[in-house]
């Protein structure tokens, strides 16, 4: 089975952060995102990932081919941003029509049992009962937790089933067939060719998609719902011991630090992810994500995110910021 995570967006949302750094590859919990999503369907078994490209894809690929430099892996490039239907039917000719395929947005981290994905006879995609479902797709089910209707950002949702961006196709062909349909026909919605617009069009052919409900679900499109996903994932790994300590530092736990990082005359933590050799001096810091080679002194954050090589001196205030800055408020 062959896994496709696309990875195209531009990630708008967590901008200026995304201006230079594209959400992949955004850190949580001490590693970037998209390794989550590899490392997970990689302990399931599968070997075979096809990567759909975009907006700064050439950093996505770069970093692929220098921390996963065995895994059979292949890249499409998606040039022009036509919606997540059509970035999955650039891959069709890499696809075997008659086996399944995974496929997995490279912004979501989803807490689930894989092999009930790996199991299921049928297709199937991942749902997460949610408070507001309106900026994700919906689905409906019947008593047998088959889907008989889904939308795309519904204004009022009949449901508050979303859909969490992992889905498993029992043959490749099925799908791409379905797509082909669409982008012939130049069926959008929102302006663009859905994912789910092709699912609806398998379910209108009889064909069976299951909804199988995941435990947890981290959609990192936001800043607050980055940061709330570091934290959960640093709760879940807590066991972590870091490797070096700290003059006049007091670590509360639990916190990722990287390598060859100083830090002096300072409280890191509680939810606190820093990037490699980054220095730290006279800082308190909790609930916040900070980049590699990032330089900070005399200052106090919380749900921050800075990016890498920046410099923050002598502020206390609630950031985002992009890489490549430096910002002096002394």
């Amino acid at each position: 089975m062959k896994a496709i995570i696309p990875v195209a967006g531009a990630g708008a949302k967590l901008r200026p952060l995304t201006y230079t750094q594209p959400k992949p590859l955004i850190p949580v919990a001490g590693k970037p995102i998209i390794s989550f999503i590899i490392d997970q369907l990689i302990a399931s078994g599968i070997q075979d990932f096809v990567f759909i490209l975009g907006y700064l894809g050439e950093k996505i690929q770069g970093y692929l081919e220098q921390e996963y430099p065995l895994l059979n892996k292949q890249f499409v490039v998606q040039n022009h941003r036509d919606g997540s239907g059509h970035a999955i039917w650039l891959a069709r000719d890499l696809l075997v029509m008659d086996e399944p395929v995974m496929i997995v947005f490279g912004d979501t981290i989803v807490d689930v049992d894989m092999q009930l994905f790996i199991d299921e006879k049928e297709s199937c995609l991942g749902i997460k009962r949610i408070n507001d479902p309106r900026e994700f797709g919906v689905v409906e089910l019947d008593a047998h937790n088959n889907i008989l209707h889904m939308v795309e950002k519904p204004n009022i949702p009949k449901s508050n089933q979303a859909m969490v961006g992992m889905y498993k196709i029992r043959k490749a062909g099925e799908l791409i067939e379905a797509l082909d349909n669409l982008i012939h026909a130049n069926i959008k919605t929102h302006g663009e060719f859905m994912l789910t617009d092709g699912l609806k069009e398998m379910i209108k052919k009889g064909l069976v998609i299951k909804a199988i409900e995941v435990d947890n679900w981290y959609d990192c499109g936001k800043k607050e719902i980055l940061l709330e996903t570091n934290a959960m994932l640093l709760e879940k790994r807590k066991n972590i011991s870091l490797s070096h300590s700290f003059p006049n530092t007091i670590i509360l736990e639990p916190v990722n630090i990287g390598e060859e990082c100083k830090i002096s005359n300072a409280i890191i933590g509680p939810h606190v992810t820093i990037g490699d050799h980054s220095e730290l001096k006279n800082v308190i810091i909790r609930n916040s994500i900070i980049g590699n080679q990032t330089y900070l002194e005399d200052i106090i954050l919380h749900e921050s995110i800075i990016g890498s090589d920046s410099d923050v001196i002598g502020v206390k205030q609630s950031l985002q910021i992009g890489d490549n800055t430096e910002i002096d408020f002394s």
